[in-house]
C-alpha cells in the first residue's frame, strides 16, 4: 500500500510540475469572423501555437458588444488556458452599459495588445457624397442612418463624435454584431454609411465598392493615401483607433502571462505576419507587459470620458 502511495505522489507530484503550456490554449474571439479582432487572433494564433509549442485554438463567442466572451474568459480558471481576444471596446463597454459584466483593470490582465488601426468613415459607392463634406450637408439636409460593428466599439463612438456633436446631426446608429456582418450592410445600401477599422472594408474599398471618406489617424494610410485624415479636415482631437488586445483571468501566475506576453511579441514580431497585418491596415503594437499595462489604463480613463462627452448609449 505505501509503494502504492508513493507511485501516485510521484504521478501527481510530476503533473503538477509540467511546464506551461502542456495542452491547448482555448482563445475566445468577442466578435464574428470577418472583423478585425477575428482577424488578428487567427492570423497570430499558428505563430503562437508553434513557439508555445500546443494548439492555439481560436472560438468566435459573441453578443453584447464582446461582453458574454470577456464575463466568461474572467470567470474561467486562470490557469493560462483559457484567453479572451477583444477590440477596444473592452475599454469602452464598462463605461457604456450600465452592467458590462466586468471591471476592465481588476477582472482581467492585459497580456498584448497585439495591433491597431484607425476607423474609417466610409459610404456605398452609390450614395452621392464623394467627400466628408458633401457627407455633412446631406447629413443635416435629412433624416439618414449610419452603422457601426456595435455598440461601445470605437467607430461607434468616433462616429458619435463626429456626427452628433461636431455636426449636430439627427441621425441613426444602427449597431451590428461586428464588422463582418457590417460590410454586407453597407454593400446593400443598409445603412449606405458606416463607420469600422480599416480590415473589414478595405478589399471593398479597394474594389470601388465602397468609398472611404476620412481616416481616424494622425497620418494617411499607406494603404489609402489619398483619404484625408479627420485632423486635416478640420476636426481636431479626433485621433481614434481600434485596437485588439489578448487578456488572461486575474489570478493567472505571472510567470505564464510572462510567457504568454513574450510568445505574442514573438509571433507578431514576424516578418511574415507583420507583412499581413500591414496588408489590412493593421499597426503591430505588442509590447512588454508593463507597457501594455499603463497603455490599457489610460484607455479606460480615455473612452469614459468619450463615452460621457458623446452622451453614447447601447442602442
Amino acid at each position: 500500500m505505501n509503494k502504492i502511495l508513493a507511485v501516485l505522489f510521484l504521478f501527481s507530484a510530476s503533473a503538477l510540475a509540467q511546464p506551461y503550456p502542456s495542452k491547448p490554449i482555448r482563445v475566445l474571439v468577442a466578435f464574428p469572423p470577418g472583423g478585425p479582432v477575428d482577424i488578428v487572433a487567427r492570423m497570430i494564433a499558428p505563430r503562437l501555437g508553434e513557439s508555445l509549442g500546443q494548439p492555439v485554438v481560436v472560438e468566435n463567442k459573441v453578443g453584447a458588444s464582446g461582453n458574454i466572451a470577456t464575463v466568461e474568459v474572467a470567470k474561467s480558471a486562470p490557469d493560462g488556458y483559457t484567453l479572451l481576444t477583444h477590440s477596444s471596446a473592452y475599454a469602452v463597454n464598462p463605461a457604456l452599459f450600465g452592467n458590462a459584466g466586468y471591471d476592465p483593470v481588476k477582472d482581467l490582465i492585459p497580456v498584448a495588445i497585439v495591433a491597431s488601426q484607425a476607423n474609417i468613415i466610409l459610404v456605398n459607392s452609390s450614395f452621392p457624397a464623394s467627400t466628408l463634406e458633401e457627407l455633412r450637408k446631406q447629413m443635416l439636409s435629412g433624416k439618414l442612418a449610419f452603422g457601426s460593428p456595435g455598440s461601445g466599439t470605437t467607430p461607434h463612438l468616433t462616429a458619435q463624435n463626429l456626427f452628433h456633436v461636431r455636426w449636430k446631426a439627427d441621425v441613426t446608429h444602427v449597431p451590428f454584431k461586428g464588422a463582418g456582418p457590417l460590410v454586407p450592410g453597407l454593400l446593400a445600401g443598409e445603412p449606405p454609411i458606416g463607420c469600422m477599422a480599416g480590415s473589414g472594408p478595405m478589399a471593398n474599398i479597394k474594389s470601388g465598392r465602397l468609398r472611404a471618406l476620412a481616416v481616424s489617424s494622425s497620418r494617411r494610410l499607406p494603404q489609402l493615401p489619398d483619404v484625408p485624415t479627420l485632423g486635416e479636415l478640420g476636426y481636431a482631437g479626433m485621433e481614434d483607433y481600434t485596437w485588439v488586445g489578448i487578456f488572461a483571468p486575474a489570478g493567472t501566475p505571472a510567470d505564464i502571462v510572462q510567457k504568454l506576453n513574450a510568445a505574442i511579441v514573438r509571433a507578431a514580431g514576424d516578418p511574415d505576419v507583420r507583412q499581413r497585418f500591414e496588408a489590412v491596415a493593421f499597426e503591430v503594437t505588442a509590447a512588454p507587459l508593463g507597457e501594455t499595462s499603463a497603455y490599457l489604463k489610460r484607455e479606460v480613463a480615455k473612452w469614459a470620458q468619450v463615452v460621457k462627452e458623446t452622451g453614447a448609449k447601447v442602442d
